[in-house]
């Protein structure tokens, strides 16, 4: 159990309140609004600890990490033009010229975590 932080709670909320797939560098400038001295290490910390209590995702894109407030059951487009990541219902993947009109699909992967028969 880890003790309450109010930069983690800065952290979280910025990334509840985004559709948007923040790198930390942009999550450091919001959250900077509401906590001034808070330091750019400290945001990755957090990002890192709130990755690993499983209440963000992190998308590595072939740039950077980005993180993603939304732990519920979706997938992610990333454009290799622009680099934005967007949220797919998962509609989109069984069916994507019904969700994503004007989207060229090139490559899927889809990753799974889980725990293995020996833990």
């Amino acid at each position: 159990m880890h003790k309450h932080s109010r930069q983690r709670d800065a952290v979280l909320t910025v990334l509840r309140n985004t559709k948007e797939h923040p790198t930390a560098e942009v999550i450091y400038e919001e959250v900077k609004k509401q906590v001034p001295n808070i330091s750019l290490g400290t945001v990755y910390r957090n990002l890192r600890l709130l990755v690993d209590m499983g209440e963000i995702l992190e998308l590595i894109t072939p740039s950077c990490s980005r993180f993603d407030g939304d732990i519920s059951e979706h997938y992610h487009f990333t454009c290799r033009s622009c680099g934005r990541v967007y949220d797919l219902p998962s509609e989109a993947v069984t069916k994507p010229s019904a969700k994503m009109d004007g989207f060229r699909f090139e490559h899927c992967r889809m990753d799974f975590s889980g725990i293995c028969p020996d833990c």
